[in-house]
């Protein structure tokens, strides 16, 4: 790994190197070792320009295999998957000369609006950080650095360079930040790309908590943190923060305010030595190259086919059967299938943006379908039914479409969104499937035997309106270049569907939790739903949904039994079950464990996803399975303040608390949906439950120590005509349950209380476990 003496280099010079030499690669510094380091976008293939340069997609790229998008990579509930993944984009960013592919993304799916959803992986931080972190160790593996993004709360595209994304400590912890913090600890990323937007008022690119207090101090991320691309406002206040690449470059203008803060007292030179040496490290990737490839576009190689080939296996993990009535999926041999929609035959499989692709090969549905209708013995008969731009003639496409179905057995619609629906840069207004589309899909229900819809969309899409009239629902969402032929496989039974979504489908747009403050208004976005997001909300206040999270169909069956907990400590616990397939095809079943709790001092959402897996099952197979839940598993962010100070917990990792009590360990067959549980007792953290005169009434009341002779103290303290209101008015109780007892002691004549408070307060200040 490269290292610099920075006392040999001017100021100047180092000042330089805190910025991109170009759009897309590091300044160089052949005289002191110094390669330079090629970053490109991905993260679900290679987007490598050697001409006109862009970000946002606009310009074209290098051939390269299109994977699936992170919205089907999270339906697949597989870190195999993802790791595959990122493998494959690490085998061919070597052959095209890239030293760092930008990815990938873990923000959370806060709003079903998001115009950037594709690239995320689920609403859900314990998926989204064990799926992100299997791809960061399979790409690196490979020798390619990784860029975890969009540090943090980059959850919109509206006013994104802008807009302050104001958080409590507590949902910060618990939503925003956990897949960061497990990437950034368990897979080691040699970049970390700090987002456009503010936090809580900040920018990303030069919030010090974030940058230096969080990622370096807490997590110990050593490698090197990059902004987005234009997101660096102050350099000064950047390179202070713990940012060490500002990109793109070169940016002369920048490099002068640095030097002249540090020559003014204003910065340390010290921190722009750190920086320096942080980039000095992250041109290791390049220096290990240098034996074997020089650097340019298909120096290295990669195998296309192969890469296609692994594209449309992992598309048919992805995919997630959300109704089957009447087991109208997979397609019976000898039928008459008509095959509907123009993205049959003009696939949807990527979405707009920086993260666009100019794909190897690309797979259509329509002609998979073809070719496997004939191994089945059936004919195939396509009509487009609508333009996905909205031009020609709706009413005639409709019409033709109507009368395929009419003639078939079964017709198979393609509906979704077109690309320019949803992009990187700007947020989607409503959930709708185009109008054209939902009349197109109803007028083929009211004619067809049967109707299967084929969904393509990078974000979720209503399926009101509609649901109800057809027999089955796949979701593909995008599912990259290989995504026809693995929906072919799907619709005709050659690979079992095993997706299950990574996100709420909602009845209405309007149920979701952040629908009143998404996406902010003057330059701020409230959090104010807090840690209820996603199927935290829907099952906590019981809003029913179309789709919960979790949920997922199969062609064949399931069955978990033998499900025990046992704790393995104060913050700890063993869970083990059966799982076994108990129908006629092998499949894959996804084990949801979920935790819920009404211990402690916060509310908890109905249940929270504490550990998953994806097991492969023949028919009649069974498999025990083991999950090893950590304190994190049963664990809050306890957030205190100099006011009230009076609960407090024992524990070693900052914030994080478990309250003593009880814990349910559920199995879901989906978020909304428990099929096993059982409870553990945990001794939890020890915790000082110290009385003050600023704890209100209530507190007191409610103490474990002193709150079950606190009347009994007080009446005996208190003048007799006084003391024996306590007793008789429960109203009066009642009243001042909220008020600090400094205030309830304000309203008794003389000091006959200090005495007795005193004492009891004294009793309090122990560490106990209540």
């Amino acid at each position: 790994m490269p290292d610099i003496d920075p006392s040999r280099l001017s100021l100047e010079r180092k000042a330089a190197l805190l910025s991109g030499q170009d759009f897309w690669s590091t300044r160089p510094g052949p005289d002191v070792g110094l390669p330079s380091v090629v970053l490109t976008d991905g993260p679900h293939g290679v987007r490598r320009q050697v001409g006109e340069f862009d970000h946002m997609g606009i310009y074209q790229s290098l051939p390269s295999t299109c994977f699936p998008p992170a919205v089907a990579v999270g339906s697949s509930w597989d870190p195999e998957v993802a790791a595959r993944v990122g493998a494959a984009v690490g085998r061919e960013a070597r052959a095209l000369g890239v030293h760092v592919v930008l990815g990938p993304g873990v923000n959370i799916k806060r709003s079903p609006l998001c115009g950037r959803n594709f690239e995320y992986y689920s609403e859900d931080p314990l998926l989204s950080g064990h799926l992100g972190a299997a791809h960061v160790r399979g790409q690196q593996e490979q020798g390619v650095g990784a860029s975890l993004k969009h540090f943090a709360v980059n959850n919109q595209e509206t006013d994104r360079m802008r807009v302050s994304a104001d958080v409590d400590e507590r949902t910060l912890r618990e939503i925003y930040l956990p897949a960061f913090e497990h990437i950034v600890t368990e897979a080691a990323p040699a970049t970390v790309m700090a987002a456009y937007n503010r936090v809580n008022g900040v920018h990303a690119a030069q919030n010090r908590w974030l940058l230096t207090e969080v990622l370096r101090d807490e997590w110990g991320f050593t490698g090197a943190v990059v902004s987005d691309w234009g997101a660096v406002h102050d350099p000064v206040a950047s390179v202070r923060a713990g940012l060490d690449l500002e990109m793109p470059g070169p940016s002369p203008e920048n490099a002068r305010r640095i030097v002249d803060a540090v020559r003014d007292g204003e910065l340390d030179e010290h921190v722009v030595d750190i920086a320096v040496r942080r980039i000095a490290a992250l041109t290791g990737l390049a220096a290990e190259r240098s034996d074997e490839t020089d650097g340019s576009p298909g120096s290295y190689g990669f195998d296309a086919d192969a890469h296609h080939r692994l594209a449309r296996e992992l598309a048919a993990e992805c995919a997630v059967l959300l109704r089957n009535e009447d087991s109208t999926l997979p397609l019976a041999s000898a039928q008459r299938i008509a095959v509907i929609g123009e993205f049959a035959a003009t696939p949807r499989y990527q979405a707009g943006g920086s993260s666009h692709l100019n794909p190897t090969r690309l797979d259509n549905a329509l002609d998979a379908i073809r070719e496997s209708a004939t191994a089945h013995g059936s004919t195939v008969e396509f009509a487009p039914g609508f333009t996905p731009d909205g031009s020609g003639d709706a009413v005639a496409l409709r019409e033709a479409a109507v009368a395929a179905a009419r003639s078939s057995d079964v017709a198979v619609v393609f509906a979704g969104l077109a690309e320019s629906a949803e992009s990187e840069g700007f947020d989607r207004d409503d959930l709708c499937l185009p109008a054209v589309q939902v009349d197109l899909i109803r007028a083929v229900a009211a004619e067809a035997a049967r109707t299967v819809v084929v969904l393509s969309n990078g974000g979720i899409v209503s399926l009101e309106g509609w649901h109800d009239e057809v027999d089955a629902i796949l979701e593909g969402f995008l599912l990259g270049q290989g995504g026809g032929h693995a929906i072919a496989d799907l619709l005709f039974g050659a690979a079992n569907p095993s997706g299950r979504l990574a996100e709420t489908i909602p009845l209405r747009l309007e149920d979701n939790p952040s629908f009143v403050n998404f996406p902010g208004e003057q330059g701020h976005v409230r959090y104010g739903e807090g840690v209820m997001v996603g199927y935290r909300w829907y099952g906590t206040t019981g809003a029913p949904v179309r789709y919960p999270f979790g949920h997922g169909l199969s062609y064949t069956t399931f069955a978990v039994g033998d499900l025990a907990v046992e704790s393995t400590g104060a913050d700890s616990a063993r869970v083990s079950l059966t799982v076994t397939n108990t129908g006629a095809r092998a499949g894959k079943h996804v084990v949801q464990v979920y935790v819920a709790t009404e211990a402690g001092p916060v509310r908890r959402p109905a249940r929270e996803l504490r550990a998953f897996a994806k097991v492969r099952l023949a028919p009649g197979e069974s498999r025990t399975i083991g999950f090893d839940l950590g304190r994190r598993a049963f664990a809050h962010y306890d957030v205190r303040d100099d006011v009230r100070d009076d609960v407090r917990y024992d524990v070693q990792d900052g914030g994080w608390a478990v309250a003593p009590g009880e814990y349910l360990v559920q199995i879901g067959e989906n978020a909304a949906t428990v099929i096993a549980e059982a409870a553990v007792s945990l001794a939890g953290d020890a915790v000082a439950q110290e009385l003050t005169l600023e704890s209100t009434f209530g507190e007191w009341i409610a103490h474990p120590v002193v709150g079950s002779t606190l009347l009994q103290e007080l009446t005996a303290a208190l003048p007799e005509d006084q003391g024996s209101q306590l007793g008789d008015r429960p109203e009066l109780l009642q009243a001042v349950r909220d008020v600090p007892m400094k205030r309830v002691v304000g309203l008794v004549e003389g000091d006959a209380l200090d005495e007795t408070l005193e004492r009891l307060m004294e009793r309090t200040r122990v560490v106990c476990r209540p």
